[in-house]
């Protein structure tokens, strides 16, 4: 494997401590330092999948990070993607395709297996990359996930990779956290890490001098900066679904409301909408109603279609929903929120389950069949409504035909896609990213009477020289690259 690209891995003391942001933010900065970037995440944990130029599944983060390094995403920027599906197993996506559904005990057993493909996936990319840039998951601190790692330290020392670990002092406890951290790990991962970065800090930096003296003092490791937050980082896309209320307008009066189901997936779909001032977004959580004012209600992308239409009946969510539709409101039901609103799901095979059949809410006269082929590929096409371009993905199990697939809410490369009811209020489609498009957004929110001011492209490429630009000021870029170059001159030593 190629052993003299340097490279860089930024590890965490904990999930949801700002590794992707920070990635990202590193990549549009070293690119416009003239460098090419590769992003890298061996292992990643999500429902929130992007499709790659190459026909695969890979982690929303990283298809963020590709756009922040400008570049194409491609599956080996995350060779490995877990997608939960229950509470104690996952879908295992590999180099794009699926490996196999494993419960966690099954893949802790299984995981070494993958590290081949890891470092294949991590030496292509170093191939055509002046920096590869590693996004660890979780935190090395989890010693008990240690046999077998391939997410932090088990491919740091495999791929040779030296680390920056990052801590959020938002949460508190940042000094425990970065001590405690050095305290757990081996001697030689103690060793692999190079400095810390100090993350989401809010007031004066300068307040946490004395913080920093302290996480020396005990680690032995460098400050590599601290990091305020930054509000426009609420604007890139997110994979975790803790972040959903992040990015809304609050003073709109034209309500779209989306039920949280339990295996929400490519909820990242709804941020574009989230965005726009005349929308207000609410996240419908388990327990609570369906807003009686909401003038749309999507259900979005399941990771287990009949999973989680059960779950939606416990809420109560069905009895709201079709209230709303006899008070004449809209639905639209996205990817595994449209397999809901038809009258039949059939599984004989057990892919999404025990084999069998259930009643979906009957909305949509339509039915449908899962099947254990995939789907999962980049589109684009027309909403037959109004002309408007739209571009999006695929990602889904399944075909669903009926009545009202006479009525395609999109045609997708001369084919339809989607079906609408009789009275045109309620519509589905297998389309994710619909709305990151400003044409369709447009149009579709104007059939609904509400205006869109939204440039989303513009926002996030703004948002993304924001960070880089955050990075540039409060962390020591020049010495991070000269950490990730260590990797290289150790390997040239050795040669």
């Amino acid at each position: 494997m190629n052993r003299t690209t340097p490279a860089l891995m930024i590890q965490a003391t904990g999930s949801n401590a700002g590794k992707s942001t920070i990635v990202a933010g590193l990549a549009r900065a070293l690119v416009r330092r003239g460098l090419k970037v590769a992003p890298f995440k061996p292992q990643n944990m999500s429902n929130n999948a992007a499709v790659a130029v190459d026909g695969g599944e890979i982690g929303r983060a990283q298809a963020v990070q590709a756009r922040a390094a400008r570049l194409a995403p491609s599956v080996h920027m995350n060779p490995v993607l877990l997608k939960p599906e229950t509470d104690t197993g996952s879908q295992v996506i590999v180099q794009g395709q699926r490996w196999g559904t494993l419960r966690a005990k099954n893949y802790l057993e299984k995981k070494a297996a993958l590290l081949p493909a890891v470092l294949e996936s991590f030496s292509l990319l170093a191939d055509q990359a002046d920096i590869v840039l590693v996004e660890g998951a979780g935190s090395p601190a989890e010693i008990n996930l240690r046999k077998g790692d391939i997410a932090n330290m088990g491919f740091a020392a495999a791929a040779d990779v030296p680390v920056v670990l990052a801590g959020d002092i938002d949460r508190g406890g940042v000094i425990a956290s970065l001590a405690g951290t050095h305290l757990v790990l081996e001697p030689d991962e103690r060793a692999r890490i190079h400095g810390f970065i100090v993350n989401k800090f809010r007031g004066d930096p300068s307040l946490f001098d004395d913080g920093l003296t302290s996480i020396t003092a005990f680690t032995g490791w460098s400050s590599i900066g601290v990091l305020p937050w930054l509000p426009q980082a609420a604007m890139l896309p997110a994979e975790d679904a803790v972040d959903l209320d992040r990015a809304q307008s609050s003073s709109a009066t034209r309500v779209i409301a989306v039920p949280v189901l339990a295996r929400i997936a490519n909820f990242d779909d709804l941020d574009p909408l989230g965005m726009e001032p005349g929308v207000k977004l609410v996240f419908v959580r388990p327990g609570e109603a369906i807003p009686g004012n909401a003038d749309v209600v999507i259900i979005p992308g399941s990771k287990s279609t009949i999973g989680d239409l059960a779950f939606l009946r416990a809420q109560g969510w069905d009895i709201d929903i079709a209230a709303h539709v006899r008070r004449g409101g809209h639905v639209l039901g996205l990817c595994g929120g449209y397999q809901m609103l038809g009258g039949r799901i059939r599984d004989p095979d057990g892919v999404d389950g025990a084999p069998g059949d259930v009643d979906g809410l009957g909305l949509l006269d339509i039915e449908t069949v899962m099947s254990g082929s995939k789907s999962t590929t980049l589109v684009s096409g027309t909403h037959l409504a109004t002309g408007a371009a739209v571009e999006g993905y695929e990602i889904h199990l399944g075909r669903s035909s009926g009545a009202d697939c006479a009525r395609p809410l999109l045609t997708i490369e001369d084919r339809p896609d989607g079906a609408i009811s009789r009275d045109g209020r309620v519509q589905g489609t297998y389309v994710h990213g619909l709305f990151t498009g400003d044409a369709f957004r447009k149009a579709w929110l104007a059939q609904l009477g509400i205006a869109s001011s939204l440039a989303y492209d513009a926002q996030i490429e703004a948002a993304l020289d924001a960070l880089a630009d955050h990075c540039e000021k409060h962390l020591d870029i020049d010495a991070l690259i000269a950490i990730a170059r260590t990797r290289q001159s150790a390997n040239a030593s050795r040669a």
